[in-house]
C-alpha cells in the first residue's frame, strides 16, 4: 500500500502542466477521480481535532506544516454507507480556487487511491442532471477508460459551494 501510495504521489510531482490527468479513487464499489493539478498531496488517515457545529462529513482538522486542513470523509458528504478508518484508508488534500481567487486546502477522506489517467477533457461525457448522491454542479464529466466509467469530480465547486459553503452556514447558526 506504501509503495503505492509513494508511486502515485510520485507521478504527481512530476506532472507536465500541459497534460490532461486526474487521480482516480475508490468510493464504496465506484472509482472517482479530481484533476491532478489540484492534488497537493496524499496521506494515510490521521487522527483530526474535532470541530464543533459542523456538517458530519467533517471529521476535523489536522496540522498540515503549519497549515489548518479541514478533513472531509467524501463517504458521508455523498450519502454512503460509514466505513471503519484502517491502513488503506488515504486523505487526499486538494487545493481550490474561490471565486475571488483565494486558495483554499482541504483533505478529502477515501476509501483507497487507485491510479492516474490521462484524460482528454473535450472527450469527457457530460453527468445526467439526476438527484444521486453527488450532484450534478459538482461532476466534471464521465471518463471512460480501460472500459471502466470514472466520476471525475469538479473540485472548485464541490470545495467551495458543497462543501465550506455548508461549513460556513453550520457554524452561523
Amino acid at each position: 500500500m506504501e509503495k503505492n501510495i509513494d508511486s502515485i504521489q510520485e507521478q504527481i510531482d512530476q506532472q507536465n502542466s500541459n497534460n490532461d490527468q486526474a487521480l482516480s479513487f475508490i468510493l464504496g464499489q465506484e472509482e472517482y477521480g479530481v484533476e491532478i493539478l489540484r492534488v497537493q498531496e496524499i496521506k494515510g488517515w490521521e487522527k483530526t481535532t474535532p470541530i464543533p457545529n459542523t456538517p458530519q462529513y467533517v471529521m476535523g482538522v489536522i496540522n498540515l506544516r503549519g497549515a489548518v486542513v479541514p478533513i472531509i470523509d467524501l463517504r458521508i458528504r455523498f450519502g454512503l454507507e460509514e466505513m471503519t478508518y484502517d491502513d488503506t484508508t488515504v486523505v487526499i488534500i486538494v487545493r481550490s480556487e474561490d471565486a475571488v481567487g483565494t486558495q483554499k486546502i482541504i483533505g478529502l477522506v477515501v476509501d483507497g487511491v487507485s491510479d492516474v489517467y490521462d484524460i482528454n477533457k473535450k472527450e469527457l461525457q457530460v453527468a445526467p442532471d439526476m438527484s444521486g448522491r453527488v450532484q450534478s454542479d459538482y461532476i466534471q464529466g464521465l471518463a471512460t477508460i480501460n472500459e471502466k466509467l470514472i466520476i471525475i469530480l469538479h473540485v472548485d465547486p464541490l470545495i467551495n459551494d458543497g462543501i465550506l459553503g455548508q461549513i460556513k452556514k453550520s457554524l452561523n447558526t
